[in-house]
């Protein structure tokens, strides 16, 4: 499950929540609010594999690249080998199996960044929703804290 529906989730239910009359104080079924951060806590490993997965995808992405280079350079030598009978032939090869080859490395290197890029977005992307989310936990635990306090400073100032 996506965190950040999870997150709307959390704060849908704290806002369906009936207030104490004349406070901002909330009563919030604990239960449903369990429930969500348990799934939070599901949700969140979900997408450091899925990171995972991408680097494992961008890895085999990058080993396919590199084999077909190889593949591509080995048969430019194999070309410029038979070709060696004739300088002038044997020259364009050298020439074509260079351009092949430096063709074949850009577009590795392409790949590799490419990769690393989609990578990096989504790593950058799940941070920021995972900061959201935890930054809406803290300030739940916040408020919640604070209603506490005010809430025992009021019993304790009503007793005196």
């Amino acid at each position: 499950m996506d965190i950040l529906h999870l997150v709307d989730r959390l704060e849908e239910t704290v806002k369906e929540s009936p207030r104490l009359m004349f406070s901002a104080i909330r009563f919030v079924d604990e239960r449903r609010i369990w429930a969500l951060l348990d799934q939070m806590r599901i949700s969140v490993p979900d997408e450091v594999r899925k990171a995972q997965r991408i680097n494992r995808e961008r890895d085999r992405i990058l080993a396919q690249a590199r084999e077909e280079a190889e593949r591509i350079v080995q048969a430019g030598h194999e070309r410029a080998a038979v070709l060696t009978a004739d300088h002038v032939i044997a020259q364009a090869a050298e020439a074509r199996a260079l351009s092949v080859r430096e063709r074949a490395e850009r577009e590795i290197e392409d790949m590799r960044n490419e990769a690393d890029q989609y990578a990096f977005n989504v790593l950058c992307q799940m941070e920021e929703e995972l900061r959201r989310a935890l930054k809406v936990v803290e300030n739940g635990i916040r408020k919640i804290q604070a209603e506490r306090a005010a809430l025992s400073e009021g019993e304790s100032g009503s007793q005196e």
